[in-house]
This record gives structure tokens, sequence and C-alpha cells, in this order.
């Protein structure tokens, strides 16, 4: 494919992701204006307000001010007039990042994916200027820097990961190439940083699903007191319309919070709050319908929850070496060893930017100080799916696993005897014991040392102090 058509590709991919997220907020927007105000709407205000929630929902914090007829006709004290809202809807931002990783993907398979990863950053960037210029409010202000930089930033990151994952798996005849020589040359550290990369993406995506089964189930058990919350709101139709939709947009911070509570440390709704599962502290919280799913109390015997990301990491341990089994690439115990460390460590990175963006200001008050504290979450998470992973990955080998193993080194050697014209088939190994391939057609071994016409093979000596030989 044409360098210019890859670049003109990603710069509409990053064009498409940024118009998809902020429709998404026009259109329910578009119609509570319609709704609420009729021919009397101040139709000028419906674009700023889409591009301040756009921003925010990339993570640059709002900045709140109450007008005083506002204050006066909902009866807020004048001192929770100003506050900020920093707490992300992570829905706008996982749709940029995970469009952005395809876009990056698709720019690796056609050979060019540093120019396409520049040319959607660029593009990504032209937009998040537009709008930051066009869309401010006086009521609700975005930092004018951060909200330029932060689209751009988390389509970057997508892009990279989409790109790179595909290029080390396909080859790209540039950096990542020579980078992947390097790495192949380390001997058996090699599979190393993939089979890391491989296990964080599986010990991840495995607790977010515990994460999302976790919340599913809560919102069973305590779905009363959410529609409890939702009539002393005591709005319209529409009014609940907007409320849902905006708990949608939410769906993932109360994720990220969920899988902090199940690691351990659990979340804050407010100064003095906690909620984990060896107890729970709540003052007065906002009448918001998705609070009604906070537990009103815990007891210590909760914390056994902490074996779910456990078992996340287990999990992931168990598919990174299975994999290692499948490619005939068995690790000894110290690369294995820091194939768990890196899992932990991968994990525990992710978990902190989760939590840095799931976590903040949601009110004036005591209501600055909301979500998980990103150093417990990701220690916490990261030493958990360690734990797990090690407990896979340095467990003794299981005797089908290694008559597997010697399987496949059985059928290389017969493979390699093919082309050679003998009449039998010798191969020693380096510890000296020696047996000999001497009837093809009855497909037996014996320990007879070959005939002078044999051909011999020497494979590796088998270690009986590796678990793995």
């Amino acid at each position: 494919m044409q360098r210019l058509l890859v670049a003109l590709l990603a710069a509409f991919d990053a064009a498409i992701a940024a118009a998809v997220g902020l429709a998404a907020l026009l259109a329910p927007l578009t119609l509570l204006w319609t709704l609420a105000f009729g021919a009397t709407a101040d139709w000028g205000a419906l674009w700023p307000l889409a591009g301040t929630l756009w921003q925010f929902g990339h993570g640059a914090p709002l900045d709140i001010e109450i007008g005083t007829e506002a204050l006066r006709a909902a009866g807020v004290a004048p001192d929770a007039a100003v506050f900020t809202l920093s707490v992300t809807p992570l829905a706008f931002l996982l749709f940029t990042l995970l469009f952005a990783a395809r876009s990056g993907a698709r720019a690796a398979r056609a050979g060019a994916w540093v120019l396409g990863v520049v040319s959607g950053t660029a593009t990504m960037t032209v937009i998040a200027a537009a709008v930051a210029f066009t869309g401010r409010l006086a009521a609700a202000e975005t930092p004018l820097l951060l909200a330029i930089a932060l689209p751009p930033v988390v389509y970057l990151v997508g892009a990279l990961v989409g790109a790179v994952r595909v290029a080390w798996q396909d080859g790209d005849g540039s950096v990542v190439d020579r980078i992947h020589d390097v790495v192949d040359s380390w001997g058996g550290w090699g599979p190393v940083p993939a089979s890391v990369a491989r296990g964080a993406a599986f010990a991840i995506t495995t607790t977010v699903a515990i994460a999302g089964l976790a919340l599913a189930i809560l919102t069973l058990v305590r779905g009363g007191e959410v529609v409890a919350l939702f009539q002393a709101t005591r709005v319209d139709g529409l009014g609940a319309t907007v409320i849902t939709l905006g708990q949608l947009a939410y769906l993932p911070t109360m994720l990220v919070w969920t899988a902090s509570w199940l690691a351990g440390p659990g979340f804050s709704v407010g100064v003095g709050s906690a909620v984990s599962p060896a107890g729970t502290q709540l003052g007065v919280v906002p009448g918001i319908p998705v609070f009604g799913l906070l537990p009103e109390h815990t007891t210590i015997w909760m914390l056994i929850v902490v074996l779910l990301p456990i078992g996340a990491g287990a999990f992931a341990g168990w598919a990174v070496r299975s994999r290692l089994v499948w490619e005939g690439t068995p690790l000894h115990t110290a690369p294995r060893a820091v194939i768990a460390v890196g899992m932990g460590a991968v994990t525990a990175i992710v978990a902190a930017l989760a939590a840095v963006l799931a976590s903040g200001s949601i009110g004036p008050g005591r209501l600055a100080e909301a979500g998980p504290a990103p150093l417990p979450f990701s220690l916490a998470l990261g030493g958990e799916v360690m734990l797990g992973a090690a407990i896979l990955l340095l467990s003794p080998r299981h005797r089908d696993e290694v008559a597997e193993e010697r399987t496949d080194r059985w059928m290389a050697a017969m493979t390699a005897s093919d082309t050679a014209s003998a009449d039998a088939v010798a191969i020693t190994w380096d510890d000296g014991d020696r047996r000999s391939w001497e009837d093809p057609e009855r497909s037996s071994w014996t320990d007879s040392d070959p005939s002078d016409q044999a051909t011999e093979f020497r494979l590796p000596r088998r270690d009986p102090a590796d678990p793995l030989a």
C-alpha cells in the first residue's frame, strides 16, 4: 500500500474516532435541548457543552461555577458554588483508545505503521485544538492545555500499542525487526518480553471480566436501592434518560472501582469514607442512583475476594505456559520468574493509570476525594497477579507435558533421518543414554548399539535438576 494512502487512512480513522465521540454527545443533547427548551432554546450553547464533555471524557478536569440564580433555585450553599469534577467517564477514552489501536494495527499490516501513527495523532491534535478553542463554557471550563493534549495522547497510546503488536508478530522491516533480532539473540531469555506482554493482557482482561461479573451480581442484589434513588430524584422520563446515559458513560469507571474493591484497597466516596472488603464506612453520599450499589456494611471475611485477582494471574500464567509449550520453547526457572514479575509490574502500571483517571473530585466539600487510591490499588493488584502467575509458571511440569516435549524431539530427529541414506538411526544423548532405531517398519526403540551404517544425532544433555528437562 502506498505511504500516502496509509497516511490518509490513518487521518481518516482519527477523524472518525473524534466524530463518533462528539456525535454520541451531540445526539442526546440535541434531543434534550428540543424537548426541554423548544423553540426558545439557546442553540449556541449546545456545541460548547458537547465539546467540553468530550474533553472531560478524555481526562481533562472540569472547573464548575454555579451562578447565583441557580444557587438560589436549587437551595445550595454559596460555598458549594465553585468546585471541580475530575473523575473521568472512561467510556469516551476507552472508545478512542480501542479505535486508535485498530488504526495502528492496520497501518502496521500496510508496512508503514510509523507514518500511520504520526498521521492519526496529528489529525487528532488538530481536532482537539479546534474543539478546545470553539467549545468554551464559562460555567464549566477545562484547562486549555489539557483539553488540547489529552485526546491526542490517548490516541497515540492506542495506536502505538496496536501497531507494535502487529509489527512484532509480522515484522515491519525497520526498527521493530531490529529490536526483535536483538531479543532473539538473548537465547533462553528471548521469549520473555512477548510472554510478559501476553500474560499482562490476559491478566488485565480477566480482572476486568471478573469486575464486570461482580458489578452485575451487585446490581441484581441491590437493584431496589438504585430504583429507590431514581424515584427520590423526582425527575421525568427525559431526566431519567439523561441520568441513565450519564451512568452508562461511567460504566468503565465503575469497573475500575470494583476491581479496586476486589483487590483489597477499595475506594472512597468522600473524605474520611472507605469502601473495601475489610469494612465499609460511609458518610453522606450524593443521591446519584448508581451509589445505591454501595454495600452498607462488610465483614473481614469478605477479604476472600482477593483470591479472584490471584486467580486471574494464575489463568494468565497458565495461558503463557501453554503458549511456550506449544511453541516448543520451555524456559528455565529464572526466565519464568522474570515473566511472572513482569506481568505483575505491567498490570500495576495499567492499574495505576486507570486509578488516576477514575479518582478525584466529584463535588464540593468532602466530595473532593473519591475513587481508588492509585498506589495501594496498583501495588495490591500487581502483587496478586504476580503471585497467581508465579504459581502456574514456577510449578513443576507434569509428566504428560515432558512426554509431549520428548515426543516433539523424537519427531524432529526422525524427520531429519528421512534425508539420510542409512539402514538405522541412532540418537545419542549427551549424558550417554544411547538408543537406536533399528527397524523402521516396527516403529520401536532398542538399547542396542547402532550398526555401522547408522546415522547418528546428538541431542542436548538432560539435566536431572532442571524441572523442564
